[in-house]
């Protein structure tokens, strides 16, 4: 069997914009077969996931409402990074924004794309070693945040026993196990 082919886009419009995401509709063509199709894409700026990691080895979650599984969540704080913002100072800006924590040292643990038949988007994990509270939380309008500090092993095993787990999150953990097993153990 031959590899899969790169389709053509001919044409996109845009077909719904919804403030934190755009719906585009792309006209895409195959270039072997000659297929043609309109497929959905969703396009957002590239989200960010920290781990913010405190002097005494706690990591720093926030417990939310998620309107799409109209849930609490617990998980890694993060957002949408700003346009032309690198991953790491979005990391510390949205850390500080909904914790309070801040400072460290951060460095970028992985990339991902969240769900590519959908999406145009990326995800990245940045991890932040040696943060310390400093009260300046500044929350979205429509975000209502608990702050929590938990050891990452117990963080890692309430996300497992979570069927509604969010699944960035989840895998933000496996990474920062990965790269700082100790941490875990």
């Amino acid at each position: 069997m031959s590899a899969p082919s790169r389709w053509t886009v001919r044409h996109e419009e845009l077909h719904a914009d919804c403030r934190v995401f755009r719906v585009y509709k792309e006209h895409c063509h195959h270039p072997l077969d000659q297929r043609e199709g309109d497929f959905f894409v969703l396009r957002s700026g590239d989200w960010v996931l920290a781990l913010p990691i405190t002097a005494d080895g706690r990591l720093v979650l926030v417990r939310q409402y998620r309107f799409g599984i109209r849930e609490l969540s617990t998980e890694a704080p993060g957002g949408i990074i700003e346009p032309g913002e690198d991953p790491v100072r979005a990391a510390a800006r949205e850390t500080e924004e909904e914790t309070g924590f801040a400072g460290g040292h951060a460095s970028l643990l992985g990339t991902c794309a969240p769900n590519p038949a959908i999406q145009a988007n990326r995800s990245h994990f940045v991890l932040l070693e040696g943060v310390r509270p400093t009260n300046r939380r500044a929350p979205d309008q429509h975000e209502e945040i608990q702050v929590l500090a938990v050891r990452p092993a117990e963080a890692l095993a309430q996300a497992l026993a979570n069927p509604a787990q969010h699944s960035l999150a989840l895998l933000a953990l496996y990474r920062l196990r990965d790269v700082r097993p100790e941490l875990f153990a």
